[in-house]
């Protein structure tokens, strides 16, 4: 390597470790897309997470809303909006304030919280 790209690389390091440093860290900040496919990746696993340990049946519908948080990896507060599977049939669609905590290093994401919207 010439001395050119490690003086590239270098200043690389510093400006990402910089960008991370602006993060606010421990405040939930608004997330912009939740169409994003990482954030409805993250509200479906909440939904399919809850369904296993509830066995309750409920079908993802979207992510309408969302916030996130960096500590430790990443926090999410989403509100999900469901559908119930009933024998009877699919219920009218309700929200859900789900809160997963993901560790991106460990590609690991744990349900914490998981609860109707009032």
């Amino acid at each position: 390597m010439n001395s050119r790209a490690i003086f590239l690389l270098l200043l690389l390091l510093l400006l990402s470790f910089h960008a991370s440093a602006m993060l606010p860290a421990g405040r939930w900040s608004p997330i912009s897309n939740v169409k994003d496919p990482h954030v409805v990746e993250v509200g479906k696993f909440a939904v399919s997470e809850y369904d296993m340990e509830s066995k309750s049946e409920l079908k993802f519908v979207a992510v309408v809303s969302g916030e996130s948080k960096v500590v430790a990896g990443t926090n999410y507060r989403l509100i999900v909006a469901v559908n119930a599977c009933v024998a009877a049939g699919p219920g009218a669609s309700k929200n859900y304030e789900a809160i997963v905590w993901e560790k991106q290093w460990l590609k690991s994401m744990n349900l914490t919280s998981f609860k109707p919207v009032v």
